[in-house]
Parts: C-alpha cells; structure tokens; sequence
C-alpha cells in the first residue's frame, strides 16, 4: 500500500502522493566503498547526443544571438522515499535536506546557478524505497507517481538501493527530457546527504554528481585519454575514474593532472570542490538548448 504521510511545501501545505526509462547502466564500481555511479552512457550514445546538441546550440544562437550570463534559479522537487520513520529506514527531516541545498547551492555558485527548494514530500514505500534504480518497474512507479514541474525544474528522489546494484545515484540527461519527462531527474542514496550516512559519501556530493549529469556533464573519464573526452576544453583527460583522494594521479599524456577534484569524477565526497568554467558554460548551453528558464 502506498502512504504518502507528510509533505511540505515551502514547510507549509500538504500533498499526496498517487500511485501511478532509463535502460541499467554499466556501472563503475568504487573499490574502496562497494558503491557504484548510475549513470553511465555508451560511446555511441554520447556521440549522437552531441551531435543533436550541436545542432540545437547553433540554432539557437542564429536566432538569439549571445545571451548575457545571468543567475538561473533552478526550483527543486525534493522527494524523499522511506521504508519508515527512522533514519536507518530512510526518514531524512527537513534539516538534511535544508544542508543539502546549501551543499548545491555553495558547489555550483561559480556557475550561474542556484537551487531553491520548492516542495519537499514524503512516502512511505518499502518496495520504492528497497527496489527502485534504473529501469525498475518501481522506479517507474515512484516517478510516475512524484514527478513535478517541468523541464527546467529539477525533481530529486531519495532512496535506499537495498535490492540489486549498490548504487550511489543516478541521474538523466537533458536530451532525454522531451521523450520521457516523467523519468526526468535524480535519484540518490539517501545516506549520500550530509551527515545522514558513514564516510566517505556522505557530504552531499552525490547530489552535486548527479545533478551535474542531469545539468549534461558527463564523467571527467568520458573517452579516456582519447576522442572527445567529457566535451569540456579545460578538465584533463583521465584514463579512469579517481577513488579516494590521489593527489599527483596522472594517467594520461596531455597535458595536466587528472581532475581529482572535479565533481564529476568519483573520489571521496572530501576531495571534491571544483567545476570548470568550461563545465560552467556548457551547464548553461544545456539549460538553454533542454530545459527553458
């Protein structure tokens, strides 16, 4: 049975949630935490991803011109899915997530954006809460049921990954979003929040991964050494993704370190603190060729 027990909106009213894809991914397993990134996509499929988003972004700018960089706010669907109300079943108050924004907020300041929560709900759901992750039948169900908003609008669900894959999160990318809008979002470890788990996941950097995947950027280990990489001009190139915090790592002939402490690569939650203003830009070009604001 489903019971959707409290929701907030702005800390105010109340909603509930009704009954009502994204294919699983190859994930890349951390060896130090036995926890894996979701979003994983072919060579293939990033190849014509881009070539569509090329198309779009040079259309757009045909018509608009340069646009002057100005701050985007981004509203935030934030649902959080629980086998009960403790913690350890998934329960996250309003606090956790108040640091969590703030997490966002502080990560992608340097990139035009700031996030602002508009609604926060909450479902008691063992079988969403256990069994959703890519191409589930409950995730399907779970975001049939919670998606809100539209495609500039970032919907956020939090999880426990307990069947399955031991996944920290997941997310889709912009150019999926008119073919399946339901399915637009993240979803994340609900102990990935700042302080709601053990270390060294649990600083909020998961939800700034994924939603730099949701954003369009791809793994700074896109590719390797070779082709195209991630599409960004100033993020090394990285044979493979980092775990841990290895200073010095230098894995491929180009020039510069590997990005360690790129968000997008896989470190610990620690050793993360930076985009590029290449990632910056790009962010934004999505926004504008996908999601309308």
């Amino acid at each position: 049975m489903l019971t959707s027990f409290f929701a907030a909106l702005l800390g105010t009213s109340i909603a509930l949630a009704y009954p009502g894809p994204v294919s699983n991914p190859l994930a890349l397993r951390s060896a130090d935490s036995g926890r894996v990134c979701g979003t994983v996509v072919s060579k293939d499929t990033v190849t014509a991803m881009e070539s569509r988003f090329e198309e779009k972004l040079a259309q757009i700018a045909r018509v608009k011109g340069d646009r002057d960089t100005v701050t985007v706010t981004l509203q935030v669907y934030f649902h959080v899915i629980c086998r009960n109300q403790t913690l350890e079943g998934g329960f996250l108050d309003r606090g956790y997530i108040d640091n969590q924004m703030d997490v966002l907020n502080s990560a992608y300041a340097n990139s035009s954006l700031s996030f602002r929560l508009e609604r926060l709900d909450y479902t008691e759901m063992a079988e969403w809460f256990d069994n959703a992750s890519p191409g589930t039948q409950q995730q399907t169900n779970m975001k049939q049921a919670l998606h809100l908003g539209s495609g500039a609008d970032l919907n956020i669900y939090t999880v426990g990954f307990t069947s399955g894959e031991r996944l920290l999160g997941y997310a889709t990318f912009p150019d999926a979003y008119r073919s399946d809008t339901k399915n637009d979002g993240v979803v994340l470890l609900y102990s990935s929040l700042p302080d709601a788990g053990p270390p060294p996941f649990n600083e909020g950097m998961t939800a700034v991964h994924q939603v730099g995947h949701w954003l369009g950027l791809y793994h700074t280990f896109q590719d390797g050494c070779d082709g195209e990489g991630d599409y960004v001009y100033d993020t090394p190139s990285e044979a493979e993704p980092a775990f841990g915090c290895p200073e010095g790592r230098d894995t491929c002939e180009a020039p510069g370190l590997d990005p360690i402490h790129n968000y997008m690569d896989y470190t610990d939650d620690s050793c993360m603190n930076q985009f590029t203003p290449g990632q910056a830009q790009r962010v934004l070009d999505q926004l504008n060729v996908y999601r309308t604001f």
